[in-house]
């Protein structure tokens, strides 16, 4: 993961996925993949995200949204984590699909999220001057 972020950079894109994503076809192939995802449970998406936005400036959050029904619970829990300054922009799911192919998405985290719509679509922003 350290790896990746580092050669990634400002628009470069992080993909956390839930245990239902398609990994393979759902995503850059040139994609860097951590696969977290050894047991169904396992690495939570919101617990990656805590440790990524430590890690990284987060200029976007895109999320995939259900065509119908209420938001997905786990979208409050996103908004808790990341910066204030982040709002969730939601797209509907082969949208996101078709943005999580984009060649800027430089890292995909596959875990073993079972809540259902737990997928975050991160953009890396600019790292603040001191």
């Amino acid at each position: 993961i350290l790896a990746a972020l580092g050669s990634a950079g400002h628009g470069s894109q992080v993909l956390i996925a839930d245990g239902n994503y398609p990994f393979s076809t759902g995503a850059n192939p040139a994609a860097c993949r951590v696969f977290l995802n050894l047991t169904r449970g396992s690495a939570p998406v919101d617990e990656v995200l805590k440790v990524l936005v430590d890690a990284i400036p987060v200029e976007a959050a895109h999320v995939m949204m259900p065509a119908e029904g209420p938001e997905p619970p786990i979208f409050a829990v996103f908004r808790s984590i990341l910066p204030a300054a982040v709002s969730l922009q939601p797209l509907g799911r082969f949208a996101f699909y078709d943005a999580a192919r984009d060649p800027n998405v430089a890292l995909v985290i596959a875990t073993g999220e079972q809540r259902i719509y737990a997928n975050l679509l991160l953009t890396i922003g600019v790292v603040p001057q001191d």
